[in-house]
């Protein structure tokens, strides 16, 4: 009524951010969910002026929530059993326990399998591989089959610090009155506590390249994905410094950009592929310069982290990279599924032991290849020049689903890419179900048909589902980029490419000699008759 009067002063700071994205308002999963802390913001807000509970610490918060979720999924594989110190227990995993109690996680098995429980250093000790019988293995070209460290530099020595760590705790445990927790499960809880940090920073390094759209980190940190995945192997790590590039690179930070990527191809290989996008855009709008500095950086980057132990232990060094060539169709590839259902038996049939399947890396690396030259020519040609994330996230998903090995964690990579070049909150938590999914099918698998357990097409299918989904987020990622008015980020227009740096807003400047056909086609000029014309001209 007129004459009111405030009942509060107002407030000293009025500034709002009024061009943020509200999901409360403008995404009905949201607004029904908003439901249970008081409903969608209201029309009158203040926008961002909220001094404690920022969007950010509520994702972080849900980020903890989900992580707790994800060890409380591998707790039954981490209860200590026998008696006596910390490292003469074990953590319970008799009678194929793992499986069906879906606790697996490759950190466990490591423990011993690399004699990491021996206090060995990785990459300078090594171990014969033997048989289910205990016998030792000869590989095809008949000499014993040795095994050493199979990761990356940073991955192996991030679990050799874990050890170390677990191991400080065990004594520590004989000097004085702490709980009594196995060896094993302690190195688990201290890698696990990495990962989680590893994780959060993700989400921080997301919502900051989501600018306008903050909230679209909220789906990397409650992604269902992280319940069964998040600690299953060491990729959160690499999944960070892949992301941290992608900041570094949005803040024109090239360098920067490259040394994380060089960190991230010393955790998992996987960050390589960030430069791929960045070649095919630096190409596009005449900033190779920028790329190459991001390259240089890389590889200068991965020489420092790599080079001592490959000038002191190249046998153990190059091990994960015979590992990966010798290395079959895994379980969860689409060649698998295929063999599953057509009885077919694969590329390269009657290999000796360790014998590199030649046809089968040939045909991944031709099928990666073809899809690379495809998102090349997606962003050479199309008419509005992709945002960079929307090419990463093809360039990831092609060599994943073209792969002959996609381990269940390996998923966690196309998160916060997801993320970022599909911000469509119910289409990813739809995906990130069914990859979540994937896994107890998969438990059920390994735990055997004779101990109640499913046949393999049950698994395959679960597979096949789950690629189906990711090709049809791929297909909505093109279709967004020949429809740039359909992409969310984009604001009809008002934004370009808000984590591209360089490339946000910069004209295409092919070079010279760059052919017609590999650049956009020009905007169709509009027809007007003679009439028209004639009427404009006056």
């Amino acid at each position: 009524m007129a004459g009111a009067v405030s009942p509060a002063p107002l407030a000293d700071d009025l500034r709002s951010a009024d061009d943020r994205d509200l999901p409360s308002r403008n995404d009905v999963t949201v607004r029904a969910l908003s439901g249970l802390v008081g409903g969608p913001v209201g029309k009158h807000a203040l926008i961002g002026r909220t001094r404690f509970l920022t969007p950010l610490r509520v994702m972080l918060a849900l980020a903890v929530l989900f992580l707790a979720f994800g060890y409380s999924t591998k707790a039954a594989c981490l209860q200590s059993t026998d008696t006596g110190t910390a490292d003469q227990r074990v953590a319970v995993w008799e009678n194929q326990r793992a499986y069906y109690e879906f606790c697996y996680s490759d950190t466990v098995p490591l423990y011993t399998a690399e004699l990491l429980n021996l206090g060995k250093f990785p990459y300078k000790s090594s171990w014969i591989e033997k048989n289910a019988e205990g016998q030792q293995q000869i590989q095809y070209d008949g000499t014993p089959a040795v095994r050493y460290m199979e990761y990356p530099v940073l991955t192996g020595m991030y679990q050799y610090v874990s050890m170390t760590l677990a191991k400080t705790y065990t004594a520590l445990t004989k000097l004085v009155s702490v709980p009594i927790v196995a060896e094993v499960v302690m190195f688990f809880n201290i890698a696990a506590f990495g990962l989680a940090l590893a994780w959060m920073a993700t989400v921080w390094a997301t919502s900051r390249l989501a600018g306008r759209r903050v909230w679209d980190a909220a789906v990397v940190a409650a992604s269902p994905l992280l319940i069964f995945q998040i600690f299953t192997n060491f990729d959160a790590l690499a999944v960070a410094a892949a992301v941290g590039a992608l900041l570094a690179w949005s803040r024109r930070k090239p360098v920067l950009a490259g040394a994380l990527i060089g960190i991230g191809v010393a955790l998992k290989l996987f960050p390589l592929l960030l430069l791929i996008p960045l070649v095919i855009l630096g190409v596009r709008t005449g900033r190779v310069r920028d790329v190459g500095k991001t390259t240089i950086a890389a590889v200068l980057a991965w020489l420092v982290v790599n080079l001592p132990i490959m000038v002191m232990f190249p046998r153990g060094w190059s091990e994960f990279f015979r590992l990966n060539t010798r290395r079959g169709d895994d379980m969860d590839s689409i060649y698998n599924v295929v063999k599953s259902f057509t009885g077919w038996g694969g590329f390269d049939q009657n290999l000796g032991f360790w014998e590199p399947p030649t046809v089968l890396n040939s045909v991944t690396a031709v099928l990666f290849a073809v899809c690379c030259a495809g998102i090349a020519y997606i962003g050479l040609t199309a008419r509005h020049r992709p945002r960079l994330v929307q090419l990463a996230f093809l360039v990831v998903a092609a060599f994943l689903l073209t792969n002959k090995v996609w381990s269940p964690q390996f998923s966690l990579w196309l998160v916060p890419l997801a993320a970022l070049a599909l911000p469509h909150r119910r289409i990813l938590l739809g995906w990130m179900t069914i990859d979540a999914l994937v896994w107890m099918p998969r438990m059920l698998y390994l735990y055997g048909e004779q101990n109640m357990g499913l046949p393999q097409e049950w698994f395959t299918t679960t597979v096949l589902l789950r690629d189906i989904a990711v090709v049809g987020l791929c297909v909505l990622v093109v279709r967004q980029i020949y429809r740039p008015e359909q992409d969310l980020v984009r604001l009809h227009g008002r934004v370009d490419d808000q984590s591209g740096g360089v490339f946000d807003r910069a004209p295409d400047a092919f070079p010279s000699w760059w052919p017609a056909r590999l650049r956009p086609r020009s905007e169709p000029q509009p027809v007007v008759s003679a009439e028209r014309e004639a009427v404009l001209t006056t």
